[in-house]
């Protein structure tokens, strides 16, 4: 690619290509064609399309480092944007379209907007992920089972906040546990409206909303329904995807590397890893995900949702990692798979909307992606299921602010597990003794480039978050709770898989 600049003029021509006029007559009518082009489609302004009024200057800049844990659709879409095939172009363009689900209006919430996201309006961007348990179709019993019992099965097996910052140089990816209790306010489905209730199961609430309405808009407007009533927020799209889905995505890039800390079998699942760096197929990464049961796990949700947490991390990474270039065929074949897999939102079903998105990111660092499971606790009334803790409403809090989850200058904790300037955690622990640069007392010391504090007594405590590392398996548990809140990944990596970083 030589430059946006070029790389805009290219994709505002795709959809010519096939019925292009005499150059110099191009020429003379493109400004004005395209002009006409976006008023008649009421398009945000990409910055790249040639229309009248002032340009935003970063939509001329381009890079192939452009990622969200949104969906690999959003980076392999880069892929097109230099290509200069009109027929590429219409395919995508047509899988995302055969994608796009309707958000249902939900009583006394705001207006549904339908409109495309514009990724150059300097605001922050919130998307809803949710991961299907369903056996619909080969590829989702293949991972599942097909057993009678599951036949009609529709769960959210996965449910994440991702927040793409307003300056798109930080995301927040923050885990809601399946098993949480909550009080719904109710629905409306394509098929009549759900009564509000207390004291259910959050995934309760995606099958729900299947089974009244019949399909995917009902589930998953029902569930971003209640993560608005839960969180405060606005979440206006969503993005679904199933386990055949996820198992073509990784597949389709080669599958990813994975470092597996100690032995995990799962009889459930079949998976058997040896520790070490495994290179995984999408199959066994999907499972990977999924296990809760057998060794190197501890049985509980929160627990494997840090694991997912991680396997985002490293298919974001593995489809950065691609040549742009001299690898085309493989990463065509990601994003066919990622748009035929993944179920979109209105505000998010438009390729320009995902190219957009995407080259807004160039600036982008992995290391800016802060990731963690809402606190929780034990429910009162059943210890296997869980209720938001008081560190839920700091986490909250953030969002709603669209701040970072751990900012760059609280990141370096005490030996107390606390950080910093606001005295809290990212777990929204209080703090008793802090200090605003990292300083470490008691004989501990600080491995900055991991980010693990090692206590006298050889308590792990990560930087970022203040919890307790589990050092078998890199799992973060809560200061506060005691309940598992993410995974210190670098260190899983330099312990026990020799990365460097």
């Amino acid at each position: 690619m030589r430059n946006g600049l070029d790389i805009g003029k290219s994709i505002a021509r795709l959809g010519r290509l096939q019925h292009m006029p005499d150059a110099s007559v191009l020429r003379n009518r493109e400004a004005k064609d395209m002009a006409n082009r976006h008023a008649q489609n009421n398009l945000p302004n990409f910055g790249w399309q040639k229309v009248r009024g002032p340009h935003h200057i970063m939509a001329y800049r381009t890079s192939r480092k452009a990622a969200a844990a949104v969906s690999m659709a959003v980076i392999a879409v880069l892929v097109f944007v230099g290509t200069f095939a009109a027929a590429t172009w219409a395919d995508v363009s047509g899988a995302v379209s055969s994608q796009k689900v309707q958000v249902i209006q939900q009583k006394g919430a705001k207006k549904v907007d339908d409109s495309p996201v514009d990724p150059y309006a300097n605001k922050v961007i919130n998307i809803l992920l949710i991961g299907q348990d369903t056996r619909d179709g080969a590829g989702n019993s293949a991972i599942g089972g097909s057993g009678s019992d599951v036949a009609d099965l529709h769960n959210s097996d996965t449910t994440m906040i991702l927040q793409i910052a307003a300056d798109r140089k930080s995301m927040n990816l923050v885990s809601i546990p399946r098993d949480l209790m909550v009080s719904t306010p109710g629905c409306q489905t394509t098929n009549g409206e759900i009564a509000a209730q207390s004291s259910v199961m959050f995934n309760s609430i995606f099958a729900n909303g299947y089974s009244q309405g019949g399909d995917v808009a009902s589930a998953a407007s029902c569930t971003m329904n209640e993560v608005n009533h839960l969180s405060g927020l606005d979440i206006q799209n969503f993005m679904v995807v199933d386990f055949g889905g996820l198992v073509n995505m990784i597949d389709a890039i080669g599958g990813v590397d994975i470092c597996i800390p100690t032995q995990m079998t799962d009889v459930y699942t079949g998976l058997n890893l040896s520790p070490g760096m495994q290179h995984l197929t999408g199959g066994l990464a999907t499972q990977y995900a999924r296990m809760r049961h057998g060794t190197g796990t501890d049985g509980s949700d929160t627990m494997r949702t840090t694991r997912q947490q991680y396997l985002i991390r490293q298919l974001v990474k593995t489809a950065l990692s691609k040549n742009y270039f001299t690898q085309t065929s493989e990463l065509y074949q990601l994003a066919k798979s990622a748009l035929d897999s993944v179920q979109m939102s209105e505000g998010l079903a438009n390729v320009g909307t995902l190219a957009g998105l995407a080259t807004s990111l160039k600036n982008f660092s992995m290391d800016n992606l802060y990731s963690m499971t809402i606190p929780i606790t034990p429910w009162v009334e059943d210890p296997n299921r869980s209720q938001l803790a008081d560190g839920a409403d700091a986490v909250w809090e953030k969002l709603r602010k669209g701040q970072p989850l751990v900012d760059k200058a609280e990141t370096a904790a005490t030996v107390d597990g606390t950080t910093t300037t606001d005295g809290t955690t990212a777990d929204g622990a209080t703090a008793d003794g802090t200090t605003a640069d990292g300083t470490v007392t008691d004989s501990s010391t600080y491995n900055e480039k991991i980010g693990v504090i090692t206590q006298a007594d050889g308590t792990l405590i990560d930087a970022q978050t203040g919890g307790i590392i589990d050092p078998e398996t890199g799992a973060i548990r809560s200061s506060v709770t005691g309940q598992f809140i993410g995974m210190n990944n670098r260190y899983i990596e330099v312990t026990y898989c020799g990365v460097t970083y």
